[in-house]
């Protein structure tokens, strides 16, 4: 069986690397790396050594390596393993680290291991979302920011901030003005929380509370709105200019999201 490895830089996420790969025979010698690893096990076994202990990795597993933790791994029972990971680079884990936990540092200064078959999905299922370009800078921050909140509340070593109450009728204004105004151009969390003086994190789930969606999805719905009123008042309007109207950058974003929201094409709406 052929062995595959790819790697994706985030040009939304300065910092995120998503690696798959694929091993049967291939075997990692002793090792560290200068970055934090998420490593996920999407099929098979991978075994493992480090500080002396045998460690069996299989689905359902989710492993934290710290920068500068020594191991290895091979595939186990002489079978291909498919391995999943995300690399936070330092700058990136401390800053999103402090938004969620209200800490200076990593929950985990040490390795850890977690059993966690659901989370384990959940993760997999971001990594997956994250490799689909779209162009969608708001709908990566959320992704990346829902992974670590999950693995922080799992460790507790801290937790994430308990963030309680909703955004005011005022300031949800403000934030529907400003979508308005911009809702062709390309928007982030970072300039809808600046509008009401929230970090990315508290933003999110102050927002969630008070309208019950995440703002991504809020805006992904707004800007799907929009284009079904320019598509009513303009029959001849082309579709990409309607998607570049509402702030699509990418055609098939666009009609994904849309047979998504709507049951159909655009164009058999």
């Amino acid at each position: 069986m052929s062995e595959e490895v790819h790697y994706s830089h985030s040009s939304d996420i300065p910092g995120l690397t998503l690696g798959t790969a694929r091993f049967a025979e291939f075997r990692f010698a002793p090792h560290y790396h200068l970055d934090c690893h998420i490593a996920l096990i999407a099929s098979g076994v991978q075994r493992q050594t480090m500080r002396g202990e045998s460690l069996v990795l299989t689905r359902g597993t989710i492993q934290l390596m710290p920068p500068g933790e020594v191991h290895d791994g091979t595939a186990g029972a002489e079978a291909s393993y498919t391995l999943q990971t995300f690399r936070l680079a330092p700058a990136l884990l401390e800053g999103l680290g402090e938004e969620i936990t209200g800490k200076h540092y990593f929950p985990s200064q040490a390795a850890v291991v977690l059993q966690d078959a659901s989370l384990a999905e959940q993760l997999l299922g971001i990594h997956a979302a994250l490799r689909q370009p779209c162009g969608d800078v708001m709908r990566s921050e959320t992704q990346v920011l829902s992974v670590l909140e999950s693995l922080f509340a799992r460790m507790r070593r801290p937790a994430p901030l308990a963030v309680a109450g909703a955004l005011s009728s005022q300031q949800l204004q403000r934030v529907r003005d400003y979508v308005e105004a911009h809702v062709a151009e390309k928007i982030v969390l970072e300039d809808l929380s600046g509008l009401v003086g929230l970090d990315r994190f508290r933003f999110l789930k102050l927002f969630k509370h008070a309208i019950g969606m995440t703002p991504h999805a809020w805006l992904l719905r707004m800007r799907l709105e929009k284009a079904v009123a320019l598509m009513h008042a303009n029959r001849e309007m082309p579709m990409t200019d309607v998607a570049h109207a509402v702030g699509f950058f990418d055609q098939s974003h666009f009609t994904r999201a849309f047979r998504q929201a709507y049951g159909v094409t655009p164009a058999r709406f």
